[in-house]
């Protein structure tokens, strides 16, 4: 049933699409930034609030949704099926993203003739082994996964108890709906803290605008721009392209549909941190169902990492080029192998990419001090590679629910104005 339009002094204000709502919140915060300088950091605190409230969600909203994903599946063959998709479509679209940003920096050459020294020394980062990521997988204390929001290893105990609920068939059959019960009260906190949304990212934008002067921008503007063309092609072309070849559906509502959660990873650049409002993303606008929003997009929160990679292509090939370092097509496949498994690695919190560009850098023998260089633009950098993660983990949790009969077609096609 349609909901009557709300009425009274605020109804004007509930009637504005969530996400216009946020992009007027980031306008204005530019704007603050921009006029107040450093002095706009007295709207942080709203961007703080904000964002611990988001943070405040992830553990319990995933390990529900997970449990509820699960044991709705009913079926073991089903969740390995759309693991085994979802891993794929993760792997594919990740090479995609850092091919994109070596062929747009070779194009427009960010680092040619930038004339920036750099003297801070940088340690390399050693990528993890598959072994010890393997093991480090399943927790020896669930309830200290869950207390320090290792979301992996909540990903794996989830997985685990959802099957074993499934398999004592009806003396599970209360603990589930416990579990549903309580994603839904999830979902519905969700919602709540979604409506400060534009507020908490005007405080968020206002400090990083008012940070960031054009002493610092102007000389790395030409870095800046190829990272976000190349995040905006990745989302147009690749992201679309997939949607509209393999999915047979509308891109541009799958595009409308994501903002909400694109503009919030924006603003905040936490994949993780955006994870709730994906998952309402998933399922209020795109239709796809709570099995599948609730299993696909926890583990993209984690593995997918595309704009990270993407980020890695830019500026590793932008580091060459500043360093005049002639880079053979043996280091070209490096980077791209490197990047792909290194980005898999990358935590989805807000500045884990500059940490994992060292292990690209390493393996390519690129001077480790120049990313002193890139480090202070880091978080601007940050806001385009995480709307580029968040969006693949909705265009690939959209894919999914499709490929498995589990997308509402009537909620996906709906307009959102």
């Amino acid at each position: 049933m349609q909901e009557t339009a709300p009425k009274g002094a605020w109804g004007w204000w509930r009637r504005i699409a969530l996400w216009k709502k946020i992009l007027a919140g980031l306008a204005l915060g530019v704007v603050a930034g921009a006029l107040l300088g450093e002095t706009a950091s007295i709207f942080k605190p709203l961007g703080d609030i904000f964002i611990n409230a988001i943070m405040m969600l992830i553990v319990p909203l995933v390990f529900s949704t997970l449990v509820v994903g699960i044991t709705s599946m009913r079926d073991p063959q089903k969740m390995g099926r759309i693991g085994a998709r979802t891993i794929t479509l993760y792997l594919v679209t990740t090479a995609f993203a850092i091919t994109i940003g070596l062929v747009l920096s070779t194009l427009l050459q960010p680092g040619v003739g930038v004339g920036l020294s750099f003297d801070a020394e940088v340690s390399a980062n050693e990528a993890p082994s598959l072994v010890s990521i393997l093991v480090n997988l399943v927790p020896r204390n669930p309830l200290d996964a869950l207390a320090n929001g290792n979301i992996m290893q909540i990903i794996v105990f989830a997985i685990g108890l959802g099957i074993s609920l499934t398999l004592i068939g009806e003396k599970g059959e209360p603990v589930m709906k416990v579990f549903d019960s309580f994603a839904e009260a999830m979902y519905k906190l969700t919602g709540l803290v979604m409506a400060f949304a534009p507020f908490g990212v005007f405080g968020l934008i206002a400090h990083v605008s008012g940070q960031y002067g054009l002493e610092i921008l102007l000389p790395l503007a030409k870095l800046i721009g190829v990272v976000y063309v190349a995040s905006i092609l990745h989302v147009l072309v690749i992201y679309s392209g997939f949607i509209s070849l393999l999915g047979r559906l509308n891109p541009v509502r799958y595009l409308k549909g994501s903002l909400d959660a694109i503009v919030v990873a924006f603003s905040s650049a936490s994949s993780a941190g955006t994870l709730p409002v994906s998952i309402r993303c998933a399922q209020k606008n795109l239709g796809v169902s709570e099995g599948v929003s609730g299993f696909v997009l926890p583990v993209g929160a984690t593995i997918n990492m595309d704009g990270t990679a993407l980020y890695q292509g830019v500026v590793v090939l932008f580091i060459a080029q500043m360093t005049g370092t002639d880079l053979s097509m043996m280091d070209y496949a490096m980077i791209v192998a490197t990047g792909t498994l290194a980005s898999i690695g990358t935590a989805g919190v807000p500045g884990a990419g500059l940490i994992m560009l060292s292990i690209v850098m390493a393996q390519i023998g690129l001077p480790l001090e120049a990313i002193a260089v890139v480090a202070g633009i880091d978080r601007i950098l940050d806001m385009a590679r995480t709307s580029v993660n968040v969006a693949g983990d909705l265009m690939v949790t959209t894919l999914v629910g499709k490929s498995e009969g589990e997308l509402n077609e009537e909620i996906y096609n709906t307009s959102r104005s």
